[in-house]
């Protein structure tokens, strides 16, 4: 069966999770990547905290699906001579290192594109390539404050209270999705014209642009603060009841999404009240299980879930029954289950084929197929330091 970008070729100096993300997605929907790494090892491949699992983080596992894995020295001649040849044979190249790393190491884009002119290159960054804060390093925390999510999701918990930090990285991934689509959309373009491009992703520029808080601001020139004490005030005229959010059960807790006037309505006629009352709704549900309670509000209407951690989610029989997971052997850690890509196509569906690369696993394989070095050449390059392939 063909994939979407089966006859593309991806090279991925990215690490951690904002540019892996991409890639993956890159990877999923049928493109062949090849990751590049330090001689060392890429930083993702540490665990921040807890265990390794075969040699690496569990993140490693989870956002290096499908690739392959060169291990090359960069900054040695003979190492930039491997890059570039790839770069030839290649289509798109990513990288999340700080603005100006690549120029240093002559192999920026305007370095490259001497050499293929119509290759599309991603600069992933925390702030762009431009502008005063261009150089500063970043992470998905330093997006989200920056943009207003940290003070915001501070104040869905408490308005008088501290920022608190979003969980899950969303500064990373939603920022690494856009890079994702924009560059397929630069292939479509080079597709049509035969030009190539230079792609500047700013995490932060993606933050603000997700924030809907920018545009009410714009549109009422008043801060979160001012419309919060606005919203207040016009609840209270209106008398308007809501009944949804977090609600404890008697085994746990529940997400209620209550805005749907039909399930309202069902809601208050169910349990015969005339105006709703959250008091009563609450007190009604707080000896139901988990189970219980999503199902009562399913049966008015009402989107509800059960709060699940993700070790219980995977168990959910939904999520069983969405073809989710897939059981892949890795070299060091064995039989894993890993996530298949989410999205459903009628024709050209994603997959997930391969685990996540030893560091070099492939240095052999495409040196001497794609670039036609000899066995020799290639651990004589060993030999020198200007690859490594990791031992099994």
């Amino acid at each position: 069966m063909r994939k979407i970008l089966e006859d593309i070729r991806v090279l991925d100096l990215t690490h951690v999770w904002f540019g892996p993300w991409c890639t993956l997605m890159l990877a999923e929907l049928g493109a062949e990547v090849i990751k590049i790494e330090p001689p060392w090892g890429a930083l993702g491949r540490i665990p921040q905290m807890g265990p390794a699992y075969g040699g690496v983080s569990a993140t490693f596992h989870h956002f290096n699906l499908n690739k392959k894995d060169m291990a090359i020295n960069l900054k040695h001649p003979k190492g930039k001579e491997i890059f570039k040849e790839l770069v030839k044979i290649s289509d798109v190249v990513v990288e999340n290192f700080t603005p100006g790393t690549m120029e240093k190491l002559g192999l920026g884009y305007e370095d490259l594109k001497k050499i293929k002119p119509d290759i599309i290159y991603a600069a992933l960054s925390g702030f762009g390539q431009t502008g005063p804060y261009a150089l500063r390093p970043s992470y998905a925390v330093i997006a989200e404050a920056m943009a207003g999510f940290t003070r915001a999701q501070g104040d869905i918990v408490d308005p008088n209270g501290p920022p608190i930090n979003m969980t899950g990285a969303f500064g990373d991934l939603g920022p690494g999705t856009m890079a994702a689509m924009c560059i397929i959309a630069a292939i479509r373009y080079r597709d049509k014209t035969g030009k190539g491009q230079m792609i500047d992703v700013a995490q932060t520029d993606c933050m603000m642009a997700y924030h809907t808080n920018v545009t009410a601001y714009f549109l009422s020139g008043k801060t979160e603060v001012e419309r919060r004490k606005e919203m207040e005030e016009l609840r209270k005229k209106m008398g308007r009841v809501y009944i949804g959010g977090i609600l404890k059960v008697k085994d746990g807790w529940i997400q209620v999404a209550g805005w749907r006037a039909k399930g309202i309505d069902a809601l208050k006629k169910k349990l015969g009240m005339k105006e709703l009352d959250r008091e009563a709704v609450l007190k009604h549900i707080e000896n139901m299980t988990r189970e219980e309670a999503v199902n009562f509000f399913v049966e008015v209407g009402l989107p509800v879930a059960p709060i699940y951690y993700a070790s219980e989610a995977v168990h959910d029989p939904h999520i069983l029954s969405r073809n989710l997971f897939v059981e892949l052997e890795h070299p060091k850690a064995g039989k894993i289950k890993v996530l298949n890509f989410p999205v459903k196509f009628s024709e050209t569906p994603g997959e997930v084929h391969s685990p996540a690369p030893l560091l070099g696993q492939h240095n052999k394989e495409i040196l001497i197929n794609y670039l036609g070095y000899t066995e020799e050449e290639v651990e004589q390059l060993e030999k020198e330091g200007v690859i490594v392939t990791e031992k099994l």
